[in-house]
């Protein structure tokens, strides 16, 4: 949709994603991040924690397996995405609201980490090409040997 705000959230997971499927067999992960602002107070010449924002978010498709299978609780993250507003009815007859992320993009936060990035396949693609480096995927050839990113040629696949 236009107009949509896009929003960028940095913070650690509180628990390990939570990945399940829809009827449709659509994957789906769950997850909370903790950010806490940080301020420098002159005064007493330390750093003190403000009150931390719970953001919930989902992620889905062929990210929400990513996500499920690379991010563990505690890691800093980074997720961006649109705010949408949910509301429903508990089983005790509560009506509640609840403003979650709908995340596109999530990753590992690179500031205090290191990551190794491993390409997957497009969902209903083929297998990758076999040789020299890594990836393949049917991309544009290029890359030096034992690079990840580097491929082995043939048609280009829209990812």
């Amino acid at each position: 949709m236009t107009n949509e705000p896009i929003i960028t959230i940095i913070g650690n997971l509180t628990a390990d994603p939570e990945l399940r499927f829809t009827p449709s067999g659509a994957p789906v992960a769950s997850f909370t991040i903790a950010s806490t602002p940080r301020t420098f107070n002159r005064q007493a010449g330390q750093w003190e924690d403000g009150t931390p924002l719970f953001m919930r978010c989902q992620v889905w498709r062929d990210a929400a397996e990513n996500v499920a299978e690379s991010l563990r609780k505690g890691m800093r993250v980074i997720a961006q995405g649109r705010l949408v507003q949910r509301s429903y009815t508990t089983r005790d007859g509560q009506d509640r609201t609840v403003v979650e992320l709908q995340a596109d993009e999530v990753g590992p936060s690179l500031r205090y980490a290191r990551a190794q990035v491993a390409k997957t396949p497009p969902r209903g693609q083929g297998q990758p090409a076999q040789g020299q480096g890594g990836g393949g995927w049917d991309a544009p050839a290029g890359g030096a040997a034992g690079d990840p990113w580097a491929t082995q040629g043939g048609d280009s696949v829209p990812f």
